[in-house]
């Protein structure tokens, strides 16, 4: 009586041992080599599971993922549990990573003070004719990560929920963030609702270590900086 082979497709792992869950639950650096390129092919042949082969498959090249991007399609193949599909998917794979390491890196805007703030949202909110509130997350050098609008209304204001502006900082990675919106009235002068919503958003970042270094209102050709003002 013949037995039944075993499945080594990821789906059938534990929880414990599957690479998408992994990188879901805990982030793409603590994965393997081994364990990326397995959740591209997604599974192994009978004998061995996905990272197994993909193990293989990179000790071949002695670990060096310049040399596997090297790899014809044929060659690919020529490792049982590799096909056609699985071998151009690990192909395109690598060479996204080549064209990734030859585009110029980004050069993030730093914030030194509320006008280096104001340089860089005075384009994007000072000539808007409704309200708009957006959130800047910034990394440990004060350099802005993202830039995020959270919402748009008329222009008797906007509605700003706190729970996705921390959703959302987490999300980044960031450790501060500067609270920017517009008034298209042309008025510096921050409304209580301003001062409200400034308070309630630091106070509820300030759990999750998060820092609100300031909240700017920008019109056309100034702005009003809370820091700058004591009132943050």
């Amino acid at each position: 009586m013949s037995r039944k082979a075993t499945s080594f497709s990821i789906k059938n792992w534990s929880q414990d041992d599957q690479p998408r869950e992994k990188l879901r639950d805990k982030g793409k650096a603590v994965l393997s080599d081994a364990e990326l390129v397995a959740i591209l092919i997604g599974s192994g042949s009978r004998e061995e599971s996905a990272v197994d082969l993909c193990k293989r498959i990179l000790a071949s090249v002695d670990n060096n993922l310049n040399a596997l991007g090297k790899l014809s399609i044929k060659q690919l193949m020529e490792f049982k549990g590799i096909g056609e599909a699985k071998a151009i998917t690990i192909a395109a794979a690598l060479e996204l990573g080549r064209r990734r390491r030859l585009e110029d890196e980004v050069i993030l805007d730093k914030v030194e003070s509320s006008h280096s703030v104001y340089k860089v949202m005075q384009p994007i909110l000072g000539e808007l004719p409704h309200e708009e509130f957006w959130i800047l997350h910034l990394n440990n050098s004060n350099k802005i990560i993202h830039k995020n609008q959270l919402s748009k209304g008329g222009i008797t204001g906007t509605l700003v929920d706190v729970r996705l502006v921390l959703k959302n900082a987490l999300e980044t990675g960031a450790t501060a963030l500067i609270l920017c919106h517009n008034h298209p009235s042309g008025t510096l002068k921050p409304s209580q609702a301003d001062k409200d919503i400034t308070q309630k958003l630091k106070m509820a970042a300030q759990s999750l270590d998060i820092k609100v270094l300031d909240h700017l209102i920008v019109t056309d050709k100034a702005y009003f900086s809370f820091a700058d003002e004591n009132i943050l």
